[in-house]
């Protein structure tokens, strides 16, 4: 499938079923989950809300087995491309050490 320019993938969510929950079957479900356990205890009252860096659009050419290389693990790989360049960018901002 070729995506255009401000095409929107429709989810997979149920916001009709999702709107019917009360807030004492999510706390029930919550409550139920596995996977919620070893947060459930947690204070969350000193949580800080950090806002992601604005992103700027660029084109960028790279060769196609790096391109294809990010892309291999699927959605997601311009973050990834993103998170490499912070690291190299950010390990050329360290203090040189002096011998």
């Amino acid at each position: 499938m070729t995506r255009r320019w401000g095409d929107r993938r429709k989810g997979k969510t149920d916001w009709a079923r999702f709107g019917a929950i009360s807030d004492a079957e999510v706390e029930a479900s919550i409550a139920s989950d596995p996977d919620w356990a070893e947060f459930k205890d947690i204070d969350w009252s000193d949580a800080v809300l950090v806002m992601p860096a604005k992103k700027k659009a660029i084109s960028i050419r790279v060769d196609e087995d790096v391109l294809d290389f990010f892309k291999k693990d699927g959605d997601g790989y311009q973050r990834r491309i993103n998170a490499v360049l912070r690291s190299y960018m950010q390990q050329k901002a360290k203090p040189k050490k002096r011998a």
